[in-house]
């Protein structure tokens, strides 16, 4: 998380952006990405990405991480039987019971690559913007101001109660000698489970009478003013004139 708060702040080109202009950018390469039939066009704006990503000084190698670490998870569930039971022109046959068709290996290629670039415009977008600045962007798109407020206090206190949890499992095994039965660790599991919701419960509360006690009125404020400059209109020309190009890449 730390990490992350200063990469929003570094010195890069993403960074100097107004949020509102490159969140609705981002939106419309997201969408170009979805309509993408051709793995040519993926991989021209993968290459987009990251050359911003370099730009805006977030190290490749984190970058990646973020990346890569959620596409065999999520996708292959979903990709590998494409490979199988697509029909098409076979392209590995193995005894005649395990067949690859080039069909499925296109779809299962195309379904990464589309996840992959979504995800990548996802993560690179909240890298280089801070995360109150991106909320206001979002309820100026006037998405409702519930919605909001829970984002970001999910986003705020996730980690704390990420860090209670650690604490509890630390805590336990520091006075514990020897292992455990399986029902015991089950039934001190759940235990844990609960006492994680009625502490979150409990913060919650806490944290909402102190926001109503300092004028908290449904609505989210920064101090800095968000304002469209010369940039932002350069930044909003280039994605509009990138976005035309890959449509028409597209539709050829």
């Amino acid at each position: 998380m730390v990490v992350t708060e200063e990469l929003c702040y570094a010195p890069g080109i993403l960074q100097k952006l107004d949020p509102r202009g490159k969140l609705s950018t981002f939106v419309l390469f997201i969408v170009i990405t979805g309509l993408a039939q051709s793995l040519w066009i993926l991989a021209i704006i993968l290459a987009l990405i990251l050359a911003l990503s370099f730009l805006s000084r977030v190290p490749l190698g984190f970058f990646l991480k973020r990346i890569l670490l959620f596409i065999p998870i999520f996708t292959a569930v979903i990709a590998i039987p494409a490979l199988f039971i697509t029909p098409g022109k076979p392209l590995i046959d193995l005894a005649g019971k395990i067949i690859i068709t080039e069909q499925g290996a296109h779809t299962a290629v195309l379904l990464v690559m589309r996840v992959l670039d979504s995800l990548s415009l996802g993560v690179l977008l909240i890298l280089t913007t801070p995360w109150t600045k991106l909320l206001v962007a979002l309820r100026w798109f006037h998405l409702p101001s519930l919605v909001v407020a829970i984002l970001g206090m999910t986003y705020r206190y996730i980690f704390l109660l990420l860090h209670t949890t650690n604490s509890m499992f630390l805590a336990r095994r520091s006075r514990t000698i020897g292992s455990f039965s399986g029902g015991e660790n089950r039934r001190w599991l759940a235990q844990a489970l609960a006492t994680t919701m009625a502490k979150s419960q409990h913060l919650s509360e806490e944290v909402y009478l102190a926001m109503v006690a300092r004028g908290y009125r449904g609505e989210v404020f920064i101090l800095d003013e968000l304002s469209l400059r010369r940039r932002d209109f350069l930044w909003i020309t280039f994605a509009l004139i990138t976005a035309l190009i890959l449509l028409w890449g597209i539709h050829l």
